[in-house]
């Protein structure tokens, strides 16, 4: 049976967690990066809405060399309502298509915000191996939606991580965090003092929906590694201006962080920094034409808005192995 012969898999949240792990995702955004890849900046539409405006965001990607089997072409569907936990219902929902990029045949539709949520900490993580220190130890993990379980242990397959502490704004939401993390051994703490907390860590990553800074950057040690996820759109902030004056700046592509980020447009825009201090982004920073952390004292800052090589990549991942 041809590839066009073969029925549709339609793969749940459970089928995408047992075809992939975070050190072989890591690797293979790695070799993503470095080439073979073509995907234009995705399409970004405000839909709106009685209280915050909904997004509709449409991510195609397709490899762009091997054998006809080695060929591939996909395209993801979120749609991003920040007023549905108010209704207890999640924020992002979404579908990743992926096809043959010989024929076009339909291979697996997948569950987006599992794909997203998997890609998503391992770009993170990925950025980290460059950034963060050899030796990082303790984590801030602020927010605790769906995002962060991912984050914390997308961060612990690259660096050695011994320390969590958990801030959220909702406080019950962080203690359910913590008992997850902690039933899969993860030693962890919750925090009441974001500041504190901020003072202690050698890697602080920010997962939330905020549109105005929630990190200052006069908390960040000398060392630390800031990994800001959860804006998407100009108007959204987690850090401060503080934070980008302080550190070395990177971002995942340059095309979507400069468009889209709001932690790197609002400082812009205001003459915090050109855009000449943001000193490299993934593709350089794997190809070696960008110096990641060069110093134990230096701040580091990631901020991604997500890329669809990094949905594709992960698709095709679970592709392979889902069988396995």
């Amino acid at each position: 049976m041809t590839v066009a012969e073969k029925p549709l898999r339609i793969l749940t949240a459970d089928d995408i967690a047992a075809a992939l792990t975070y050190p072989a995702l890591v690797e293979a955004l790695r070799a993503a990066f470095a080439g073979g890849i073509a995907a234009p900046v995705r399409h970004h539409h405000t839909v709106p809405q009685p209280g915050r405006d909904a997004t509709l965001l449409l991510m195609p990607a397709w490899t762009t060399g091997g054998a006809t089997g080695d060929r591939f072409l996909g395209c993801k569907v979120v749609t991003v309502f920040p007023d549905n936990a108010a209704a207890g219902q999640p924020s992002l929902h979404g579908n990743y298509l992926l096809m043959s990029g010989a024929t076009g045949a339909p291979l697996a539709l997948m569950d987006a915000r599992a794909l997203t949520a998997w890609r998503t900490a391992a770009a993170s993580a990925l950025a980290a191996s460059y950034l963060a220190r050899a030796d990082a130890a303790h984590l801030v993990m602020i927010g605790a939606g769906a995002l962060a379980p991912h984050l914390v242990r997308a961060h612990m397959a690259v660096r050695p991580i011994k320390r969590v502490t958990l801030w959220n704004r909702t406080h019950g939401h962080a203690v359910s965090l913590a008992f997850g993390l902690a039933v899969a051994g993860v030693e962890v703490a919750i925090a009441d003092d974001l500041a504190a907390a901020v003072a202690e860590a050698d890697i602080v990553s920010c997962a939330t929906l905020a549109t105005e800074p929630i990190l200052r950057g006069k908390w960040l040690k000398p060392g630390a590694h800031v990994d800001l996820v959860g804006g998407f759109t100009p108007k959204m902030r987690e850090a401060d201006n503080d934070a980008v004056r302080r550190a070395r700046v990177y971002v995942d592509t340059r095309a979507g962080a400069l468009k889209e980020a709001g932690d790197m447009v609002i400082p812009l825009r205001r003459g915090v920094i050109a855009k000449k201090d943001i000193r490299g982004d993934l593709f350089e920073l794997v190809s070696d034409k960008a110096r990641g952390r060069t110093s134990d004292k230096q701040i580091t800052l990631f901020k991604s808005v997500g890329s669809a090589i990094e949905d594709l990549t992960a698709a095709v991942l679970v592709w392979r192995n889902i069988d396995v």
